[in-house]
């Protein structure tokens, strides 16, 4: 939940909301505190398999994101030098103005997610 909380934050300090597809983040961790708050306040199979299909989006989306920053990074170190290519369009794109390994950050928290979900005490009761 924090780290849920803490990328909510830093995505609105950044005002990464300029597009719809720059929402897509803060829809996931939104339904994020959801998922968290519905297994802590009333676990069940239900909330668990909602907090899985849950942090599955966030593995989803982080990596999704990855592509987009690398992609809009690649775009426009191109624009600027047209004759870029291989490992220097590579390292130029690793380190534009749109941080590329950020959105990994999503796709770590739902594999975070994912492994305390494995053995969540709802898994080995009877609880529904």
């Amino acid at each position: 939940m924090l780290g849920i909380l803490g990328l909510i934050a830093e995505l609105l300090l950044i005002e990464h909301t300029e597009s719809r597809i720059q929402w897509i983040p803060l829809i996931c961790l939104f339904a994020g505190v959801v998922s968290c708050v519905w297994l802590t306040v009333r676990p069940g199979r239900s909330a668990l398999k909602f907090f899985q299909l849950v942090m599955a989006v966030f593995v989803v989306a982080g990596l999704a994101g990855l592509y987009f920053h690398y992609a809009g990074n690649v775009e426009f170190a191109l624009e600027r030098d047209s004759a870029l290519s291989g490992a220097s369009l590579v390292w130029k794109a690793l380190r534009g103005a749109s941080p590329s390994l950020a959105p990994g950050a999503l796709a770590q928290l739902g594999l975070l997610g994912l492994a305390y979900s494995y053995s969540h005490s709802v898994t080995t009761s009877g609880d529904s």
